[in-house]
């Protein structure tokens, strides 16, 4: 990589669903006649737009983003895979005379980009749980068998009794879309170019306002007929796509397994612990500068993330 590369400055927005990361980021596109670069897990899905708070129409013409809509929902992309494509995708953006702005909520996407990944830093303990009862409903040697497939080097060093081990690779599988057995190889290094984290924060309650308010708006744009055409169209609810907030409660209404009240008061729960993880992983981040969008306006947010990468520091 060259001299020049490494000392290219990138911001990347980061922070919890509903911050407002979506409109910093196209003020500050504006302002730098900048390329987005996404770093949304769920918005790389084709046919997924409400359910994910996509940008607009409007929004993708007004500044061109990049890793939106590159996926069907019944096709696997991991993080290792935005990675490196988010990578190249930054130095041609670079050698073209372009500003690149990352944003985004997906940790392991930024990670990959940012870091590498060399190994994953959080779990999440009810992908744990739901291993767990695939083991005690199904059986263990049913679930190593799916551990066999999909990650043969890491069963091969593990007896199928290990349920610890079993669940715990089927854990970091689920989470990055790659093997545990990849990450121990530590082939993958950090990126050449300089990342400039801002993260933007609100008050929880605030915070927790504007999420149930996205909610209330995803339903109104017709969230629930979005996920039945997705499965009329014959992707499966159990798609690594279709098992996230938002469409997993509405497949279990459309299964009448929840009335229309139940489904919506589970999307805004499930919505604010998926804000509160993301803030968990964040803020294990020292080099992130954050941002109260309570105290800051959209204009005086964007300033700071200017100035600063026009600064020599």
């Amino acid at each position: 990589m060259t001299t020049a590369l490494k000392e290219c400055k990138i911001p990347i927005i980061v922070g919890p669903t509903a911050v407002g990361k979506t409109m910093l980021s196209l003020e500050i596109a504006s302002s730098l006649d900048a390329e987005i670069i996404s770093a949304d897990s769920r918005q790389i899905y084709r046919f997924m737009n409400i359910g994910t708070a996509k940008p607009t129409s409007l929004e993708l013409h007004q500044v061109r983003h990049h890793f939106i809509d590159i996926r069907d929902p019944d096709q696997e992309y991991s993080a290792g895979e935005y990675g490196r494509e988010a990578r190249r995708c930054i130095e041609k953006l670079l050698a073209q005379g372009k500003q690149p702005l990352v944003v985004g909520g997906s940790g392991f996407y930024l990670q990959a980009l940012v870091d590498g990944l060399f190994a994953p830093p959080l779990s999440d303990p009810h992908i744990k749980d739901k291993w767990r009862r695939r083991i005690a409903e199904g059986g263990r040697e049913e679930v190593f068998l799916l551990l066999k497939k999909i990650d043969p080097h890491t069963a091969s060093r593990i007896h199928q009794n290990d349920t610890q081990r079993i669940v715990r690779a089927l854990e970091v599988w689920e989470l990055s879309g790659i093997p545990i057995s990849h990450y121990r190889k530590g082939t993958e290094s950090a990126a050449d170019f300089q990342p400039c984290f801002w993260g933007l924060d609100r008050e929880r309650e605030n915070l927790y306002a504007l999420i149930e308010r996205r909610v209330d708006w995803m339903m109104k744009e017709g969230l629930v007929d979005e996920v039945r055409q997705l499965l009329q169209n014959g992707y499966h609810e159990n798609l690594n796509a279709l098992r996230t907030v938002g469409y997993q409660e509405v497949i279990a209404f459309l299964q009448n397994r929840s009335s229309e009240e139940e489904m919506t008061s589970m999307i805004k729960m499930n919505s604010r612990r998926y804000a509160k993880r993301q803030l968990t992983w964040f803020r294990r981040d020292a080099r992130i500068h954050w941002l109260s969008l309570d105290e800051l306006s959209l204009q005086q947010a964007g300033d700071m993330v200017v100035k600063d990468l026009f600064s020599k520091s």
